[in-house]
């Protein structure tokens, strides 16, 4: 696997750069020697946090973890991918393009794991226009951390969500 090893507010030194890819190393059983992993470490006040992310055709796997020190932040987002990748195995690989970043043996390889997505409930609801900062008032006072909206200055169906650190965020799709 190839390594894109950045830092946010912190030295990616040559022993935090080595645990990552040892950690995240034992990861190169389930993927092609040309996966790309980009990896982002960052320490915000006493968080330090780790975001890894593995592009593919059609897919991506990510994941993020965050604690007091690095290196156990580094071997906890390791466990989360490894765990993603064996519930999804057979979804993933049966979208074709995704498959050839994995390698033989782990399409070969069975895990008795559920990875049947459930829908367990749906809901119908009407849809006013209004603008960004209205709809996160609306979502505040339904007490949710994301809201469904049409955009009244685009006409178009947005995402509100809530972020760490009461920030919010606006998800405006792409066609």
């Amino acid at each position: 696997m190839r390594y894109v090893i950045t830092g946010r507010n912190i030295e990616v030194t040559p022993g935090l750069k080595q645990a990552v890819e040892d950690k995240i190393g034992k990861l190169e059983r389930y993927f092609t020697p040309d996966t790309e992993v980009i990896v982002t470490l960052s320490v915000q006040k006493d968080r330090q946090k780790i975001e890894v992310t593995i592009p593919m055709k059609g897919n991506i796997i990510r994941a993020e973890e965050s604690s007091s020190d690095m290196y156990v932040s580094i071997d906890l987002v390791e466990e989360i991918i490894e765990r993603q990748i064996k519930k999804y195995k057979r979804k993933l690989i049966d979208k074709k393009q995704s498959a050839l970043s994995f390698s033989e043996a782990f399409i070969k390889e069975e895990y008795d794991l559920d990875d049947e997505v459930r829908i367990m409930k749906t809901k119908k609801f009407g849809v006013k226009p209004m603008d960004p900062e209205e709809a996160c008032v609306q979502m505040e006072l339904l007490g949710h951390s994301f809201y469904v909206f049409l955009n009244s200055e685009t006409e178009e169906v947005n995402v509100v969500y809530k972020r760490k650190g009461n920030t919010y965020g606006l998800i405006e799709p792409e066609f």
